[in-house]
């Protein structure tokens, strides 16, 4: 797999992280907010195979159309009737991100349409908001957060991880570069507060 870059990274504006993962099939990772995501793209790449949501709150997704129009790309997430989202990924789907299998798994609690996408071949999760560095938990006081849900689905994603997992880039903020014991702790934090 290519190196995936951030391209939200040291952005001054509100928006959620943009992952590029350039491979056999070069994608991005949900398409954030308020800056031109065109031009980062372009700074790395001329063309891109697929935008895929971890959900679809604003600062994941309010770049899509700019992205469409540039790239002619499609995008593919949990709820296909959502504007942004082209093409369904249910849970237990598989898709290519750069050069690596990913699985989807649904993961409610901060959205009713959040997703991760994991891969055990290249030891990498992307999981937006679900959790974050140092014990941190996607919030619940949004349309259609549920922190019992949200607890469940840090379980499920727990459960889902093993000793092989090398980083988790999460939605905001620097990535878990010590998976078992970064998701634990979020899930003792949202236990606490569900």
């Amino acid at each position: 797999m290519g190196r995936v870059r951030n391209l939200s990274r040291g952005r001054d504006v509100f928006t959620s992280n943009v992952f590029l993962v350039p491979g056999e099939r070069t994608v991005l990772v949900d398409a954030g907010a308020n800056y031109d995501v065109v031009a980062a793209v372009r700074e790395h790449v001329e063309t891109l195979d697929a935008v895929v949501l971890t959900h679809t709150h604003d600062d994941h997704v309010a770049n899509v159309p700019a992205l469409r129009d540039a790239f002619d790309v499609e995008t593919w997430g949990f709820d296909a009737d959502h504007e942004h989202v082209d093409h369904e990924i249910a849970d237990g789907d598989t898709l290519t991100v750069g050069d690596h299998a990913y699985e989807a798994l649904h993961t409610p609690g901060h959205k009713d349409d959040h997703l991760v996408f994991r891969s055990a071949a290249a030891g990498v999760a992307f999981v937006g908001d679900l959790v974050f560095a140092n014990g941190s938990f996607g919030r619940t006081d949004l349309a259609e957060g549920d922190s019992r849900a949200l607890v469940e689905s840090i379980e499920r994603l727990l459960d889902a991880l093993d000793e092989a997992d090398d980083v988790l880039y999460t939605g905001h903020g620097p990535a878990i570069t010590d998976p078992l014991a970064g998701v634990e702790a979020s899930l003792r934090a949202a236990r606490f507060n569900a």
